[in-house]
């Protein structure tokens, strides 16, 4: 009798351990490069869950996700998912060939083609594969307190003159026409993201990437107009905060502020009465030029490795459903990339229609080489501004430092 309880013990050890190790090898591991959109992610996570009782998808949104990102690259430990911006991070993951190619998909036909390109584009060589599939877009412009434009009687500019027009009227109505937030450098390439695409000639990337042009012969009047802007910033903008210039936007401190949609929700938290909307930046005269800068914020990929692949393609696709894809963007103030999704929050209805015609360009950063470091580059130029350095020895010095930094970055 010992001996059969004893063995049947065993047994029932040796079953739920493999129940056990079952259990764990089912864990997937969904790595999202957003802190801010870990709520809404999470919800929809739990619904896939639900329906999904043999596996368990886990979120992890660490702190600088794009150095954990490099690291578990570096360690050949790339997660089950990865949700992340069309940008340099998904670069190095896609050029390094650890991304499994989704083209053959049938959820890659839900997706609007000038996103997907977007993908194409920044992938190795141009290759038209669809290593990452587009969920959400944004949009950055000039955030404008509606309020305030109704008060000073001002209406949207669509070129750079009349643009000029309005900074003109805020200031002698005595308020302060864009609150910038340069202490976190990052929000400094805002204004360059919106005005380069509108400025810079055809195909600068591409000739740039391969040494057939340069910044110091092609964008003098981008560094010229940057700095016009930043002299009618507040007179503490290199100070001040990301947070607490959302917060003081959001309270009527100034009337433009030059960022993307992803800063709307800190608005209305700090002030859930704040009317804000957005333009593209006028930063042409042409104003068929002015585009709405506009670029893949999260996308969905996953390891070649991946011993999940077909529960990771049944995610993608239940995120791609219409329904859930229209709770992500509600929540996100974001637009989607999935076809007949569409954003009806009147704090974007400005740039709605832009974006609905494709008028739209992506981010030039996107598009430069890992390790050109061009925030640092315009925080640096900034302050020299600040300290009262020449104008046209600032835009020489600043332009100088782009072309010298990319060239270091730009090896294979």
């Amino acid at each position: 009798m010992k001996k059969n309880l004893l063995a049947v013990l065993l047994s029932a050890f040796f079953v739920v351990g493999i129940l056990g190790g079952c259990g764990k090898s089912n864990e997937i591991e969904l790595f999202s490069s957003k802190a801010e959109n870990k709520e809404v992610l999470q919800q929809l996570v739990d619904s896939f869950n639900a329906i999904h009782p043999d596996t368990k998808i886990v979120i992890t949104a660490p702190a600088d996700a794009g150095t954990v990102l490099k690291t578990r690259l570096a360690k050949n430990d790339i997660p089950d998912i990865v949700a992340l911006g069309g940008d340099n991070n998904y670069k190095e993951l896609q050029g390094a060939g650890v991304l499994a190619d989704l083209s053959g998909e049938a959820f890659v036909s839900d997706v609007q083609d000038s996103y997907l390109q977007m993908v194409y584009d920044v992938n190795a060589n141009k290759e038209q594969a669809a290593y990452g599939i587009p969920y959400a877009t944004n949009a950055s412009g000039i955030l404008y307190n509606v309020d305030k434009f109704e008060e000073l009687g001002l209406t949207v500019p669509t070129t750079w003159n009349e643009f000029l027009k309005v900074v003109d009227k805020i200031e002698a109505a005595g308020e302060t026409p864009f609150l910038l937030t340069y202490k976190d450098s990052w929000t400094g390439l805002c204004a360059w993201n919106s005005m380069a695409p509108d400025l810079q000639p055809e195909g600068f990337t591409d000739a740039r990437l391969k040494n057939e042009t340069t910044f110091t012969d092609t964008h003098q009047e981008i560094a010229q107009k940057y700095l016009q802007i930043i002299s009618h910033a507040q007179d503490d903008f290199m100070g001040t905060t990301y947070d607490d210039g959302n917060k003081a936007f959001a309270n009527g401190e100034a009337c433009m502020m030059i960022n993307g949609n992803w800063a709307i929700n800190q608005f209305i938290t700090a002030n859930a009465d704040f009317h804000v909307n957005m333009f593209a930046f006028p930063a042409s005269d042409d104003a068929t030029k002015n585009y709405v800068t506009s670029g893949v914020d999260v996308l969905f990929a996953t390891s070649k490795d991946s011993k999940h692949l077909d529960v990771v393609k049944e995610f993608i696709a239940f995120m791609l459903e219409k329904e859930n894809a229209q709770t992500y963007i509600n929540d996100q103030f974001a637009f989607s990339a999935v076809k007949e999704v569409e954003q009806d929050a009147p704090t974007v209805a400005g740039v709605k229609e832009d974006i609905a015609a494709g008028k739209v360009a992506n981010f030039p950063d996107h598009y430069y080489p890992n390790g050109f470091d061009l925030s640092a580059l315009l925080s640096e130029f900034s302050l020299n501004y600040v300290n009262g350095m020449d104008d046209t020895q600032n835009i020489q010095s600043f332009l100088k430092n782009c072309d010298e930094k990319y060239d270091i970055a730009n090896v294979e």
